[in-house]
């Protein structure tokens, strides 16, 4: 089956057709790196490590560009808010911080490191020769004020719109710039200049005056340096579709470059069925997410769901994660002791049942494949119920590819670091002292003790396996 993914620009599944055989060339925006990461953009950093993981399993050559938008409005802002409460900390120090706190967040969840990560203020001589190309080819224009600010000109480009299927007469004003000097409210700036308020260090030269790049220019430009005037896939949240994405696509295409091939929008997160925003006070930072469940449990949680599709954050999601987690991580170890020192050890090849594949292939379908994986363990588990050793050896290969596909193998090195939690330390010496005593009752043939033992432990949720070589206990089933 071919992958189909939904273009954004098309409205519609399309079949993935790389622009290279066997090459992959993907964009994805990157933060704003103006304060710490919350849950939606580990949730989007996710969505295209699965999307990369996924293309990488079927035999592509994935080269992903993630940016980091280190010079902005909010950045600048915060800076200089904090030095006005007595701090000194330069706006591009505030802006490396946070960077260095997304990256161990990203790293955290098991997100893949992107093979470019490229910083805007590293690439401002592309952006201004973008710029420059839009002036010359009758798409821009440079402030007649003098303030140094550089304007596209939407009313001379008749797509604009195309992305989000809107027409300009509907659109509101740009607001990402002093509207004085513009020709048409809905223009949007290529080029700032400099402010009496801002420092100088955030200003660089340029042919229309000291200033710094807008927003939108700076992807179209990095997207070009990286991957080309032509890619396959440019991805995001769906929050940045208009303007962001729609101004991408219009500087880009206004100045000849093709630009990209599919576009790609991950679903937003809400917490408690509201939308998550700082005034509402609800906003979900990935430090307390981390804190609050192991990192693996985090990325399943975050990864299961369709990724164009709106996750509510609630009490309770986290442990239906760690549940779930735990039932693999269950059927590994009983699989595992099992099939110890018989010819079945280490057997079963290690690809993705054709259902597995089918799901990821229709547009990333992770639900569905969730399905097969947790199906596959189930029958794994009857196979060994029923001393099934091959078929049982058969399951593990499948679920151990099904889970490295999505990044969720708790046999991983990446996961097993650190040793369990202080909480399930405390809980498997109980489990174990319970088995001890349930041990000691059978022996003295007091089965009705040994039994309560075992229906309190199952009320529990621990699941009880006796075997020729003892008694042991996996949480769930």
């Amino acid at each position: 089956m071919t992958l189909r993914l939904y273009d954004t620009k098309a409205g519609a599944l399309r079949d993935f057709v790389p622009l290279r055989d066997g090459e992959v060339g993907m964009y994805v925006c990157g933060p704003t790196v103006q304060s710490s990461p919350h849950i939606g953009h580990l949730r989007s950093a996710l969505v295209y490590d699965q999307l990369r993981r996924w293309l990488s399993y079927r035999g592509l050559d994935v080269t992903l560009v993630r940016n980091v938008t280190d010079i902005d409005d909010k950045i600048l802002v915060n800076a200089a808010a904090g030095q006005a409460e007595g701090g000194s900390e330069e706006w591009w120090a505030l802006a490396y911080r946070f960077e260095l706190e997304f990256t161990d967040s990203y790293r955290a969840i098991g997100v893949q490191p992107p093979t470019y990560e490229p910083r805007a203020t590293a690439s401002i001589p592309q952006m201004q020769e973008l710029i420059q190309r839009l002036i010359d080819a009758g798409h821009a224009y440079a402030a007649a004020d003098g303030s140094g600010d550089v304007y596209f000109d939407v009313k001379s480009w008749p797509s604009y719109g195309e992305l989000t299927r809107q027409s300009i007469d509907n659109m509101e004003a740009a607001a990402d710039a002093d509207p004085r000097a513009k020709r048409d409210p809905r223009d949007f700036a290529l080029w700032k200049g400099r402010k009496e308020d801002e420092p100088p260090s955030a200003a660089f030269p340029s042919p229309w005056g000291d200033g710094r790049p807008g927003w939108h220019i700076e992807c179209s430009a990095m997207s070009r340096r990286y991957l080309g005037p032509q890619f396959d896939i440019h991805g995001g949240g769906l929050d940045l579709r208009f303007p962001h994405h729609e101004n991408e696509l219009a500087q880009s295409t206004a100045a000849g470059d093709a630009f990209a091939n599919y576009w790609v929008h991950n679903g937003l997160v809400n917490v408690n069925g509201q939308k998550m925003s700082k005034s509402l006070g609800n906003s979900v930072y990935a430090a307390d997410l981390l804190g609050a469940a192991r990192p693996l449990v985090v990325r399943y949680y975050l990864g299961s769901a369709h990724y164009r599709s709106t996750i509510d954050f609630h009490d309770g999601s986290l442990s239906e994660a760690e549940a779930a987690l735990d039932r693999i991580a269950g059927f590994f170890e009983r699989v595992e002791r099992r099939l110890s020192g018989t010819r079945f050890a280490g057997h079963g090849v290690e690809i993705v049942p054709e259902a597995f594949a089918e799901a990821m292939d229709d547009d990333l379908a992770v639900p569905q494949a969730l399905a097969v994986l947790h199906d596959t363990v189930r029958s794994g588990n009857a196979a060994l119920d029923a001393e099934d050793l091959e078929a049982a050896a058969t399951a593990r290969g499948h679920v151990l590819a099904m889970t490295e596909v999505l990044g969720i193998n708790p046999l991983s090195p990446q996961w097993r670091t650190g040793g369990s939690s202080v909480a399930e330390s405390a809980l498997g010496e109980l489990i174990e002292r319970l088995l001890a005593d349930r041990q000691a009752a059978r022996a003295a043939r007091d089965f009705a003790a040994a039994d309560r033992i075992r229906d309190e432990l199952a009320a529990a949720g621990i699941t009880i396996e006796d075997t020729p070589t003892g008694s042991h206990w996996s949480i769930g089933s």
